[in-house]
């Protein structure tokens, strides 16, 4: 099957590809692998991994600012939640070691995000909210950690 036929094998049937190229390298058999859309798929799961990250960490944000800003509406979901996303993480970047100084980069569009969040959830002004993130990224990942 030459690289034509990768691509259409590719187009018409993703799983049989991923099964078919996982086999072809796995048999060393190199000169038969698709190797563009290979390179691509493996691209994109380093990007994925990326958009896991950011979203966890908003979801963590959006969080502790709520519970930061609405404390009398304190509730265990958001503790749960907030234990969730915070677990996920850390296997996340324990399989990407890679991907923690992402967090630090993106701390700040990720804070934004989560402040357009948080002001639709609770009804609060962005104007309200601290223009830049109030937590560190230590806090962001610490499971004890609640705002006062």
């Amino acid at each position: 099957m030459g690289p034509t036929d990768g691509t259409a094998a590719y187009d018409a049937d993703f799983f049989a590809w991923t099964q078919r190229t996982a086999a072809l390298l796995r048999a060393r058999r190199f000169d038969q692998v698709d190797v563009e859309n290979a390179a691509q798929e493996i691209e994109d799961m380093g990007r994925r991994d990326v958009r896991e990250l950011k979203s966890r960490v908003e979801i963590v944000l959006l969080h502790l600012l709520k519970w930061q800003l609405q404390p009398t509406k304190r509730t265990r979901s958001w503790q749960r939640t907030l234990l969730t996303q915070r677990s996920k993480i850390e296997i996340l970047l324990g399989d990407s070691p890679s991907l923690r100084p992402r967090l630090v980069d993106d701390l700040s569009s990720n804070y934004r995000r989560a402040v357009k969040r948080a002001a639709l959830e609770t009804q609060l002004r962005t104007a309200d909210f601290p223009v830049r993130c109030p937590f560190s990224p230590e806090q962001v990942l610490d499971e004890d950690f609640l705002p006062a």
